[in-house]
């Protein structure tokens, strides 16, 4: 065959190479990968709504334990999809080097990351849709509202995708991610509106809060699925397309220096 007459796959089929070859690996044990998603919102849900909601009638003018359910969708899929592209992208980047492989394929770096950003998201609308669906039995997240808070999970697990694969890219020891953890998510699921309104916060600080990607994904879902509509969540919603594209094209750029030496 002439070399003229040869064409890469398509970009939407290599960008789903990318994708399917994740698909597979995760289904591969999908017991055990897929029965946790629906037992960490009943825990959640038993060990600090029930309790709390004891004490705590209503917040935001909602009773607690649906102003609480309302933030779960996606902060389950930031943890998902950080995890995704922190710990599981470096054993695919420096032990397992299937990244190597990939390329040796016709799959560009670009391909390759954009797939990956597009998996933590895929990933993050499936736990979204877990918690929906639990949250939805107890009574805790209204239907059929509530299955908003599914698409804004692919969005928001592509986001922290995103951040995760910046993180990666600086990190020469997988142990340096519990930095990333302890340092910056677990205070982000605190101080973003999940268990408190940001108006309980000391006015110094809710500028500070604004600025967590985390904040403006859940003020979307819980606005969305209470039907509490305005025009600040367009800003919303912008942000997290903003530093979804801002934070993908950095870390592809960066982590384009490990693999293409």
């Amino acid at each position: 065959m002439p070399a003229n007459d040869i064409h890469p796959p398509a970009l939407g089929a290599r960008l789903y190479s990318v994708w399917h070859r994740h698909m597979r690996v995760y289904t591969k044990n999908l017991i055990s990968n897929g029965l946790p998603p629906f037992l960490e919102p009943v825990i959640f849900l038993l060990g600090i709504g029930l309790g709390l909601g004891r004490y705590l009638v209503s917040m935001d003018s909602v009773p607690y334990i649906v102003f609480l359910a309302t933030a779960l969708p996606v902060t389950s899929s930031m943890f998902t999809a950080s995890y995704e592209c922190t710990f599981a992208t470096f054993v695919r980047l420096e032990f397992q080097k299937s990244y190597d492989g990939m390329v040796a394929a016709p799959v560009t770096v670009n391909n390759l990351f954009v797939g990956e950003i597009l998996w933590a998201g895929s990933k993050g609308l499936f736990f979204s849709a877990c918690v929906v669906l639990v949250m939805s039995l107890f009574g805790a997240i209204p239907l059929p509202m509530g299955l908003l808070a599914v698409p804004l999970g692919f969005l928001t697990g592509a986001m922290f995708g995103a951040l995760a694969l910046v993180v990666t890219s600086f990190v020469q020891n997988i142990n340096h991610f519990n930095f990333y953890f302890t340092g910056l998510l677990s205070p982000m699921f605190f101080f973003s509106g999940t268990v408190f309104p940001l108006d309980s916060l000391p006015r110094a600080l809710r500028p500070v809060a604004e600025i967590l990607p985390l904040t403006h994904a859940i003020r979307l879902t819980r606005s969305l699925i209470l039907s509490r509509l305005s025009l600040v969540l367009l800003g919303d919603f912008a942000f997290l397309v903003v530093v979804t594209v801002a934070a993908g094209t950095f870390a592809i750029h960066r982590l384009r220096r490990r693999i293409v030496v």
